[in-house]
């Protein structure tokens, strides 16, 4: 596969439009497409082309990449009249980066080979900052001869790209690495509700515990923002919303159920940040979840 290529960017919500702007930063011609247009003008200014419709996207392109919020999201894009699938697509490569179930990856190659296309997976670990730097961490599910076609493109995305198996795989790696993660914002909440005695600074806090076991590799680029929410600050910008970790869990849940396996401590989590959404404050950054829980979850209620 040759470079600069031609590539289609379905789904420009934060991580989308920030791997589109990594791609146009390093040449590439890219189209994009997003249910809300308006998420689109950015891009548009800094170079992209616009599609009317995801068919007429996938037609304009050699690659498509796929950045979906759910498997419902993907349906929608790919499917009916003018989805992905209704466009000249016989001999393309889809790269599907969205966090689904195993499953909904596994079924949506099978449609996508039914138009002659291929599919490959790559949910990836990182958020908007390494996406424009090209740092993120891909979880590759699909065929040998498909990855290393999307290889070079992958290799300007990611630090690092990991082929864990077939479609489905990588899938299931993401699921499984986001999920302490994602436990972490609740269990730092209740670690900082044991030393709030002591009257730390918060930016100290959270040095302490990033140069310690009590902090996995997120609390040292993260922890200066998590000090700042202790301090009653804004977390902006939003790089990962709650509502989004609670789609996540969701899924993670729901494939343990698939796999005869339960998650007590994730489906705790998971009520804890359905609490949050329900004050308003879903849209807001995930880091801001261990100074709310500080603010009222701390306190024992009947």
């Amino acid at each position: 596969m040759e470079l600069p290529l031609k590539i289609g960017i379905a789904g420009t919500g934060r991580m989308g439009a920030a791997v589109a702007s990594r791609l146009l930063n390093v040449g590439h011609g890219v189209t994009v497409w997003n249910r809300t247009r308006a998420k689109t003008a950015a891009l548009a200014a800094a170079g992209a082309g616009v599609a009317a419709t995801p068919a007429d996207l996938a037609t304009q392109v050699e690659i498509v990449i796929t950045f979906l919020t759910d498997a419902a999201a993907i349906d929608a894009t790919y499917h009916g009249s003018s989805g992905l699938l209704a466009g000249e697509v016989r001999g393309k490569l889809f790269i599907d980066m969205s966090t689904v179930r195993p499953d909904a990856e596994k079924a949506l190659a099978k449609d996508v080979a039914n138009q002659g296309a291929a599919l490959i997976e790559c949910p990836v670990g990182g958020t908007v900052g390494p996406a424009k730097e090209g740092k993120l961490f891909g979880f590759v599910g699909g065929e040998d001869r498909d990855v290393a076609r999307a290889k070079p493109l992958l290799d300007q995305l990611c630090r690092r790209v990991e082929h864990v198996g077939a479609i489905g795989a990588g899938a299931s790696m993401k699921l499984a690495i986001n999920l302490p993660l994602l436990v972490y914002y609740q269990a730092l909440g209740e670690a900082l509700s044991l030393c709030r005695p002591l009257g730390l600074d918060p930016a100290r806090l959270m040095d302490i515990f990033a140069d310690t076991s009590g902090g996995p590799n997120m609390l040292k680029l993260r922890g200066p923002v998590i000090a700042a929410a202790l301090q009653g600050k804004e977390t902006t910008p939003v790089t990962f919303d709650v509502d989004l970790i609670r789609k996540d869990l969701r899924t993670m849940i729901d494939e343990a159920k698939a796999l005869g396996v339960i998650l007590p401590v994730s489906s705790r989590a998971l009520e804890c940040y359905d609490d949050v959404a329900r004050e308003g404050l879903g849209a807001s950054d995930s880091t801001m979840l261990p100074a709310h829980w500080l603010r009222r979850g701390s306190v024992i209620r009947p």
